[in-house]
């Protein structure tokens, strides 16, 4: 029997990442041969995002690319966009087959029934209230592990908790078994992903009301070798506790992602952020007392409405101030159905943009003085696949920096690829990427 040749797109996030990979799997290799997006398929599935209007042009964009691929092929939406807006998606010229959040799981019975290869169809969405486990492996260095799904938060930006719905856990048994599995195929990094992972636990995981420390504590006793990230993590959910415990962790590497928004107290309470920014600038202190060489990302939107220019400079002083070490900078898109879509004092582009390059200056600036305090130490690097017959072997160090090596360095590029290879930061390049020498 002919294979069917099937590829795969994820747009958005890490959790996006982790169920696609997951989806893929439930495509057999005995009937389906899985290709590169780029190239021709049969059946093309686009994982979606809804976080910013970009995100809804780039979908269509990456339809389009599809269709010229194979102007015959079998297009499925799946994904956030999916979910919130099943009536839009489908009737974007290409898409077959538009599923929501439990529909995708069950991807392949919905592609089995010819009847649906014959017309356009979007399933009926039903609950987000069931947990599916998912995990990304074979396609990348490192895993992102899903431990937690959808958000009880209601930030008035975000759409998030409306089409992922309500805050809901994995089993700690569960996500331990999965650590164990991953590390002893092979996998060097795993990251903890999720839509809010800090929510992590309640009452609803067997009876037993577990809390994010709870889970990272039975992590670290895991006795297989291997490094543990955090992605994103709400900086009023990061406990001083974890802090500490983190601090003195085996398996956790230095790494923090705490998203801060506005760094203006007005904004953030327009905001609905549970949070005011002192108890930001605590977390990010307590951080750099305990771990000073720890990697503190942070995410800002720039432009969001009702803020002037006054609340603008208070975030940009803020920030130049704290001791974080790069920042992700978001033009504020209006989302349908979120309280501040509602207030009508917006931010024009041209102001938009103008914050956000100053903004990026400022990470830059903060970046590369991050880089230089790391200069003549020692780090373990986990190198990558060498794919495109590079120079250099790239990689990142426990903290999260971005690192190269020459090859020269090394006799074979394919002994160290994904491999913990221990070496010392000498200098950083015009790129802000960190050359290292290896350590015999």
């Amino acid at each position: 029997m002919l294979k069917k040749k099937v590829a795969f797109y994820t747009m958005g996030c890490k959790l996006n990442y982790a169920e696609t990979s997951t989806i893929a799997r439930n495509f057999s290799n005995l009937y389906y041969q899985h290709v590169p997006f780029k190239s021709y398929a049969d059946i093309y599935v686009i994982n979606s995002c809804f976080v910013t209007k970009n995100a809804e042009i780039e979908f269509r964009h990456i339809v389009r690319y599809a269709i010229k691929n194979n102007s015959k092929a079998f297009i499925v939406a799946i994904g956030c966009y999916a979910q919130f807006n099943p009536k839009e998606v489908s009737s974007i010229i290409g898409v077959d087959l538009v599923l929501g959040y439990e529909e995708k799981f069950k991807i392949i019975d919905y592609i089995h029934r010819e009847w649906f290869l014959k017309k356009k169809y979007y399933a009926k969405i039903i609950s987000r209230k069931t947990y599916f486990p998912s995990f990304s492996v074979g396609d990348r260095t490192r895993s992102f592990l899903k431990i937690q799904d959808g958000c009880d938060y209601k930030c008035s930006y975000c759409i998030i908790p409306m089409s992922r719905g309500p805050s809901r856990s994995e089993n700690i048994e569960n996500i331990l078994k999965n650590i164990r599995f991953l590390f002893n195929k092979g996998v060097k990094e795993i990251v903890l992903t999720g839509v809010n992972i800090g929510d992590y636990g309640g009452k609803n995981i067997y009876g037993k009301n577990l809390r994010f420390f709870d889970l990272i504590q039975s992590i670290d006793q895991i006795e297989e070798k291997g490094r543990i990230r955090l992605s994103s993590i709400e900086p009023n959910l990061l406990q001083n506790e974890c802090i500490e415990f983190l601090s003195k962790s085996k398996h956790f590497v230095p790494h923090f992602h705490l998203p801060l928004q506005s760094g203006s107290n007005d904004i953030l309470l327009k905001m609905h952020r549970r949070y005011r920014r002192e108890l930001y600038q605590e977390k990010v202190n307590k951080i750099r007392s305990l771990m000073p060489y720890a990697y503190i990302g942070s995410d800002l939107i720039v432009g969001f409405p009702g803020e002037t220019h006054k609340h603008f400079l208070e975030t940009y002083h803020f920030l130049n101030k704290l001791e974080i070490s790069s920042l992700h900078i978001f033009p504020y898109s209006t989302r349908p159905n979120t309280k501040s879509s509602t207030i009508q004092e917006n931010v024009s582009k041209k102001i938009q943009w103008k914050r956000n390059q100053v903004l990026r200056l400022l990470s830059n600036k903060k970046y590369r003085f991050f880089c230089k305090k790391q200069m003549n130490t020692k780090k373990t690097v986990l190198f990558e696949r060498n794919s495109n017959h590079q120079e250099y072997l790239y990689g990142y160090t426990e903290n999260y920096i971005r690192t190269k090596m020459p090859l020269h360095s090394y006799n074979s590029s394919s002994r160290y690829e994904n491999t913990l290879q221990n070496v010392l930061i000498t200098k950083v390049d015009k790129d802000g990427i960190m050359i290292a020498e290896p350590i015999n």
